[in-house]
């Protein structure tokens, strides 16, 4: 699977022909400045729960490229109130198929109020199963013991875990999330955006290296891909 990096916790997926976009906040986010948002293709739209550094371009990207947009029902309501019409709403443990693999929402430990001060309802992350592969992304979270439950039931071809600490997890704790879901390939995101969140790279690496787990710092824009995990 071809994975792209577009700044903070935003990034896509390319799976079964089609583009699977992560929560997108790439406009107001200084250091994806490199990036084009009229350009970044998507057919679906996942957005984990509703602070703005995680779906401020999410309406504009859904007008210009007809995606699907996958979230929480509060999320897709106010989505829905602001014109779209092709939203599809999930809740904690509940799962979907669609054309090009199998969601899951999970828990996340977080919070989650939308741009204009609505209740967002509560943060989740996503496991998604396909032919090709399967990942997990843990939105924006505490360590929670739950992600073992994910790792006994979804083999993983690789996890995309926040690691910058302050808001999120850090980079000791996203190690351990990394072990509770069994998965030893790791994309890193909610890092450097802003000060609180800044981080040492090469500390992050040195200590992923030690627990045996491969971690990808990817510059907003940049593609890596990881292969299918049999």
């Amino acid at each position: 699977m071809k994975v792209t990096y577009y700044g903070h916790s935003c990034f896509s997926v390319a799976v079964a022909d089609k583009t699977l976009l992560f929560d997108p906040f790439i406009t107001p986010n200084e250091l994806a400045r490199g990036v084009d948002a009229k350009k970044i293709p998507a057919d679906y739209i996942f957005v984990s729960h509703g602070h703005e550094d995680h779906l401020a371009d999410a309406l504009d990207i859904a007008k210009r490229t007809g995606a699907t947009l996958v979230s929480n029902y509060e999320i897709t309501v106010w989505f829905g109130k602001k014109g779209l019409e092709k939203v599809h709403p999930l809740n904690h443990g509940g799962a979907r198929a669609f054309d090009f693999g199998r969601v899951k929402f999970v828990n996340a430990i977080h919070s989650s109020t939308l741009p204009d001060g609505a209740p967002g309802g509560n943060p989740g992350g996503f496991v998604v199963e396909t032919h090709e592969g399967n990942f997990y992304y843990s939105g924006d979270t505490a360590l929670t013991m739950d992600m073992k439950l994910i790792g006994e039931s979804t083999r993983l071809s690789f996890a995309v875990l926040c690691i910058g600490g302050n808001f999120t997890m850090g980079v000791d704790d996203a190690i351990k999330a990394a072990q509770f879901v069994r998965c030893n390939r790791v994309l890193g995101v909610h890092y450097d955006t802003f000060p609180p969140i800044r981080i040492d790279h090469q500390a992050a690496m040195i200590k992923f290296k030690a627990a045996d787990i491969n971690l990808q710092l990817l510059r907003p824009g940049k593609t890596c891909t990881f292969r299918l995990r049999r």
